[in-house]
């Protein structure tokens, strides 16, 4: 059984999930991504040299990703790249494009002069050379979002969280989603261009807490409200096992106690040899404030 199936049967929840990622560096890399999409993908791009993107990228800050146009992969691609600020608040996409993947290492991708863009990017992983189940169920997503969405559909690499495969995410905001399979992504889309998620399949906002994006799932369930642009964390506060989240919503404010423990010992990863456990918040309660 592959990682993937295996959660599914288990009904591993997707709450609070999304891997860390406040600011993005994507970069087009056209061809088999090895391991690394940066280091282990020397038939598009020599090991040293995606080892010294990578750690330009990290210098500032940022999340570094592979991205390719879905399709035959040649390694004749273009080098376009794309900073994305995941930021509540600060939400922004800008493009670009060198001659050379050595003219990354001249960007300043911390304040890049690139092309402002209101078009979301939509990046499924297919890093079948990470996990299996990635290439499997990513690849059966791409055919239904190439038809109705074919301008910001990408394929990008490692996004975390291999056994929530099919997994996306869409930029600016971040929005991770996972076990999302064939037509499913269209809906997500969809839901997107009305300013909400959907809730079967929602993960998390990268840029925001694991235990922010659990505080927020529940209570999006509590409140029936699956817009985007609500429930914004005001703070959050540990106390041993026990936190504390307060969100907005819309100028009033909701209290969420959770606990966090671990799960039992599952494999995370079809390549796992030892099971371990996760995280994991259970709500405890959750009440207005003033």
């Amino acid at each position: 059984m592959t990682c993937s199936e295996a959660a599914r049967s288990r009904g591993d929840s997707l709450a609070g999930t999304a891997s860390a990622g406040r600011r993005w560096f994507l970069l087009e890399i056209d061809g088999a991504w090895g391991h690394s999409a940066f280091v282990n993908s020397d038939r598009v791009l020599a090991p040293a040299l995606g080892f010294e993107i990578a750690r330009h990228v990290e210098a500032a800050g940022m999340r570094s990703l592979a991205i390719r146009r879905p399709g035959r992969h040649r390694g004749e691609g273009r080098w376009r790249w794309a900073v994305v600020d995941a930021r509540v608040g600060t939400e922004s996409i800008r493009w670009g494009e060198v001659e050379r993947p050595e003219d990354v290492l001249e960007l300043d991708v911390d304040d890049p002069a690139g092309t402002l863009s209101t078009d979301p990017i939509v990046a499924v992983c297919t890093h079948g050379r990470h996990d299996q189940c990635c290439a499997v169920r990513g690849r059966r997503v791409l055919p239904a979002l190439m038809t109705a969405h074919s301008e910001i559909t990408w394929e990008c690499s490692h996004l975390g969280g291999d056994r929530f495969a099919g997994t996306m995410v869409v930029f600016p905001e971040g929005l991770y989603y996972g076990n999302v399979d064939d037509a499913d992504a269209e809906q997500i889309v969809g839901l997107h261009g009305e300013g909400m998620v959907d809730p079967r399949f929602f993960r998390g906002r990268c840029s925001l807490s694991a235990v922010v994006q659990a505080a927020q799932h529940h209570a999006r369930v509590a409140l029936s409200d699956n817009r985007i642009d609500t429930l914004h964390p005001v703070s959050e506060r540990q106390d041993g096992s026990s936190w504390t989240v307060v969100l907005d919503h819309y100028g009033r404010h909701v209290e969420v106690r959770l606990e966090q423990g671990l799960s039992d010992p599952i494999t995370t990863t079809c390549r796992a040899t030892q099971a371990g456990p996760v995280r994991r918040f259970d709500v405890i309660s959750m009440s207005p404030v003033g």
